[in-house]
């Protein structure tokens, strides 16, 4: 039986992954600092514990394990990543995971390992134009990162691929491009741009209005979890050993992203533009290495992924929402009399409210 070992099996994409390879027959470690947020998780074995402490690293890696998929890090949306008030945090945190983690696996003569990179290591300077921007595998250089994340994410590119060319590991990079669907996080400060709208419209009602950064004209893509999944296990079983993007081709505005999550919702929402962060102006994942190399690219429509994903989401919020207790439903009840709502009387004792005046509408009989 083949053994995997998920590093990050706690976050989204992780215990996705951990799912797929247990439908798959293999045997699975997870390991993060918790446990998945939004179901059991099918894991052989889940360890709990920091991948920053080497000595917790040693003994997650007790074996030579077939696959590693690192996916952890320190890490979140616009509003986490792009202030600059993490930095420190996000660049040291990740950093020590990834030097942990590849040093580990190549004292116990790991081979295969995946490293899950980011769309957020291409230069700024080819993504100033939303409609026309360069995202392709060889533009990555000369670097310039908008962010000290993807600064960091470079590093460690680089350090996965020099343990390729000085210790014949086989360490297998993607650089992803806004993955999203259910069990992501969806609210708390580092939900990415789908959670983010699927939230704000599911809170929303009717006739209500959202908030937006920006103009709303900057474009992304976004891919679903699955074909995410997919893209992974295919890279990583595959002879291929630079990295790959792996995301969609179908670049919207960010102003056309919400208006779907409208639609979906059923929705008429104002858009309320208001200053944030916002990254570079324009970026789209340009698949034609991954299709030459794979035979294989991303091609399921954004708005079947976002309908499931709102579903999700839509869910999560009315399950949030705090429900009422006793006396309110009580309340309610007894003041609701034929439809018109009555004056009352609560007592102080039991918060039971009885009307205090006589209904003025007569109940209806029932027909003879």
């Amino acid at each position: 039986m083949k053994q995997a070992l998920v590093c990050g099996a706690g976050g989204f994409i992780g215990s996705h992954m951990v799912k797929r390879l247990r439908n798959e027959g293999c045997w699975v470690r997870g390991v993060d600092l918790k446990f998945p947020e939004f179901s059991e998780t099918p894991a052989d074995d889940f360890v709990t514990g920091d991948l920053r402490d080497p000595d917790l690293c040693r003994a997650v890696v007790d074996r030579r394990f077939d696959e590693v998929f690192q996916f952890a890090a320190d890490m979140g949306g616009a509003g986490y990543i792009f202030t600059g008030e993490h930095d420190a945090n996000v660049m040291q945190n990740s950093a020590t995971i990834n030097l942990n983690v590849v040093e580990t696996c190549r004292r116990r003569n790991i081979k295969r390992i995946f490293y899950s990179s980011s769309a957020c290591i291409y230069p700024a300077y080819n993504q100033q134009d939303a409609d026309n921007p360069n995202c392709a595998e060889v533009s990555a250089y000369p670097a310039a990162p908008d962010s000290d994340y993807g600064w960091e994410k470079l590093f460690s590119e680089r350090l996965y691929l020099a343990y390729n060319r000085n210790y014949g590991m086989e360490c297998r990079i993607a650089r992803f491009h806004n993955i999203f669907g259910p069990e992501g996080t969806w609210r708390g400060g580092r939900e990415k741009a789908v959670s983010a709208l699927c939230r704000k419209v599911a809170e929303a009602k009717p006739g209500g209005s959202i908030e937006i950064w920006g103009d709303g004209l900057q474009t992304r893509s976004f891919l679903y979890i699955d074909e995410c999944i997919e893209g992974v296990l295919r890279l990583t079983r595959s002879p291929h050993s630079g990295p790959l993007n792996i995301g969609s081709e179908e670049m919207v505005t960010i102003n056309r992203l919400a208006a779907m999550a409208m639609e979906i919702a059923g929705k008429k929402l104002d858009i309320h533009h208001i200053p944030g962060p916002l990254g570079v102006r324009g970026r789209n994942s340009d698949n034609r290495l991954i299709a030459s190399t794979l035979g294989w690219k991303p091609s399921q429509p954004l708005r079947s992924g976002l309908e499931k994903t709102y579903a999700w989401i839509e869910a999560q919020v009315a399950k949030s929402k705090p429900k009422k207790t006793s006396v309110e439903k009580d309340l309610a009840a007894t003041l609701l009399v034929n439809d018109v709502i009555q004056p009352c009387t609560i007592s102080p004792k039991t918060g039971t409210a009885t009307p205090s005046l006589p209904s003025m509408v007569s109940p209806i009989s029932p027909p003879a």
